[in-house]
Parts: C-alpha cells; sequence; structure tokens
C-alpha cells in the first residue's frame, strides 16, 4: 500500500512574501548600470508596484528619471535575517523583479503611505531621498527547502502573517528565557533530527519553526500548532501545548 507525506499547515509562499516585505531587515535594489543600492522603504501597493526610498543622489534615481514613462529594467532583493545568532543567519531570499520608474507627486505618494507604513524615512523624500515605484514582472522566493515562482496576483491577494511585527522579540525570549521549552518542544522532532543544537527559528500562526545545527549540516524542521492561532493568548497557549506544559496561561511574551 502506498503512503502519502502528511501536509504540515504552513503560510504559502505568497504568504511569506507579504511577511518579508514587513520583516527583511536587508533590502537592495539591483539597476542595470550601477551598483545594489540600499533602500530603507519597500511597501506594496495594490496596483501591483513596491514603493521604494532610496537616497536622491543614487544612480538608480537619475536612471529612472531619464527612461521616463518606459522605465528601466530592476530587481528589488529581500533578505529575511534570523533574529538568533544562528551559524547561517540567513532564512530567506525574496526577489522582486519588474520595471523601475520615477514617481511624478513623490511626497503625495509618501504621505499615503505613511498613512498604512508610517516609517520615518518617508519624511525625507523630497529632501534627502526619493521614492521610486517597481512595477512588478516578477517575484521569486527561496528558503533551505528550494526555490519558488510566485503569482503577482497571489502576493497581493495574501496577507502577512500577524505576528511579523512580534516575531523578533518572541524568539529571543524563547532563545534566551525558555530554553526548556525549546527542549520539550524538540522532543517531538524525529530521532534522526535531534543530534544537534535546537534553536528556534521562526514563528507564524501556523507553528514554530527550529533550526538543528549539527557537526554535519544544519536542517530546519516545522513543528505545527493543533490550529492556527491568531493572536499572542492562543500563540502563548499553543507553544505551551506544543511543549506539554498542562497551565492554562501560557507563556507570556516579553515585554
Amino acid at each position: 500500500m502506498q503512503t502519502t507525506t502528511p501536509v504540515v499547515p504552513a503560510p504559502t509562499t505568497a504568504e511569506r512574501v507579504r511577511t518579508a516585505l514587513i520583516r527583511a531587515d536587508t533590502t537592495q535594489l539591483a539597476v542595470d548600470g550601477c551598483e545594489p543600492i540600499p533602500t530603507s522603504v519597500h511597501h506594496l501597493r495594490e496596483e501591483g508596484q513596491v514603493a521604494v526610498v532610496v537616497a536622491d543622489d543614487s544612480l538608480a534615481v537619475a536612471l529612472a528619471r531619464q527612461a521616463g514613462s518606459t522605465g528601466v529594467p530592476a530587481m528589488l532583493e529581500l533578505t529575511d535575517h534570523s533574529p538568533i545568532l544562528l551559524r547561517n543567519p540567513v532564512r530567506s531570499l525574496i526577489w522582486l523583479s519588474g520595471t523601475l520608474q520615477a514617481v511624478h507627486h513623490p511626497r503625495r505618494l509618501a504621505a499615503e503611505i505613511a498613512e498604512i507604513l508610517p516609517h520615518p524615512e518617508l519624511l525625507d523624500v523630497g529632501h534627502r531621498s526619493e521614492l521610486l515605484c517597481l512595477t512588478l514582472d516578477s517575484v521569486v522566493a527561496a528558503d533551505t527547502t528550494g526555490a519558488e515562482a510566485v503569482d503577482i496576483a497571489d502576493v497581493l491577494d495574501a496577507a502577512p502573517d500577524p505576528f511579523a511585527a512580534l516575531e523578533t522579540g518572541w524568539l529571543r525570549h524563547l532563545e534566551e528565557d525558555h530554553g526548556d521549552i525549546v527542549r520539550q518542544i524538540a522532543r517531538r522532532l524525529p530521532p534522526a533530527h535531534r543530534s544537534g543544537r535546537v534553536r528556534p527559528l521562526g514563528l507564524d500562526r501556523y507553528g514554530l519553526r527550529l533550526r538543528v545545527e549539527s557537526e554535519g549540516d544544519d536542517h530546519d524542521v516545522r513543528i505545527p500548532f493543533h490550529e492556527p492561532v491568531d493572536d499572542p493568548a492562543a500563540l502563548s497557549r499553543a507553544l505551551r501545548m506544543l511543549a506539554g506544559c498542562p497551565f492554562r496561561n501560557g507563556l507570556p511574551p516579553r515585554t
């Protein structure tokens, strides 16, 4: 009899892309004819454009302005690093490719974006910074399991994980203050995956990801919650349940 591998609940790739747009701590804008440029804001608009903020004296700004409505080919690379000091800290890479164009009224657009994303760098648009828009042609996401192309419509329809902004504090809390809970949860790993140091790698509404650092190689394992969670209280209870803890109050987050 043929057996099927059970499906472990996890965010869709489109959801992971939306979460990376919030969480990514290293971003580079690559444009033909100049070196990669760091960006301080990357906001996905409903029209399928990513608004980015770069230094106003960067070559990308000049090239986009010269190209006019035609724009220039460009790619935005997002790198998501673990907030825990791991041997290999990169958790995922996202490549957003398309056409980069200048914005006719950058300060007006910056004000509109600030209502949704109140980033301090938006205040500098028109002074020391400039706002450009990347109209997407393709999206590719990669992690330790491989790379996958994502439909742009799926990315626009997806929502970021509700814990995207809180994940750093929770993971550091587990790593620094609750190693006992991590060890208890690690007992759920297959025996072949326990030969190494188990570290908290990621946290989302569907479960906890663990990184096993061993002498031969590192590998990641997802431990799903009993059911998806949507608020910190439910997340705390879900983590306690994974650890086999009988207390209903759960794991209080670090303030």
